[in-house]
């Protein structure tokens, strides 16, 4: 699986995506849109000013919107929030992923969080916060494959913080015993 930025020649790919979800009626923490006045090429414009802090709604931050391609199919999205709001601190942490149901359970969302806290870490966010319902068991197993130290229940939200400075720690240690 690719991890990356849309772009205009994804169209078709994350218009089916969007449309499944919108079918199935389930959420989509990490892609946000309008059904009713969607037009791809403004949102992939928004995608830029998010990501550069401009035009930016109240209370939004910014942020990198990514979406994940398996063989050309748009599996799900992985949004990125370079900095937390106070309500990203208590409930929606600086990731916020989904995976489209028809491709959940087959290891996109574990990856997708996996690749997402690599662009995290090039962009010097060295504590990440990732959140997920109480309900979301799902969810919660991908943070913990992913390094989440369970801080705290908030909302019915559970927060988690991957330390990716521990990593780099980790990583260096490893190298220099082999």
């Amino acid at each position: 699986m690719e991890l990356r930025r849309p772009t205009l020649a994804d169209k078709d790919a994350i218009l089916a995506m969007m449309a499944e979800f919108e079918e199935e009626a389930s959420l989509h923490d990490g892609g946000f849109w309008d059904w009713e006045d969607f037009v791809y090429e403004d949102w992939l414009a928004s995608n830029q000013d998010a990501e550069m802090g401009l035009h930016l709604p109240d209370g939004w931050v910014p942020a990198i919107q990514l979406v994940g391609f398996e063989d050309g199919v748009a599996v799900g999205f992985l949004n990125l929030r370079l900095r937390l709001s106070d309500y990203l601190l208590n409930e929606g942490g600086h990731i916020g992923y989904s995976i489209r149901p028809s491709e959940r359970g087959k290891g996109y969302a574990k990856e997708s969080l996996r690749q997402g806290l690599q662009v995290a870490k090039e962009k010097n966010i060295n504590k990440v916060l990732v959140t997920c319902s109480v309900a979301n068991s799902a969810s919660r197993a991908v943070i913990l494959a992913n390094g989440g130290q369970r801080e705290d229940i908030r909302y019915e939200t559970e927060r988690y913080w991957i330390d990716l400075e521990e990593e780099n720690e980790q990583s260096k240690t490893t190298r220099m015993e082999e």
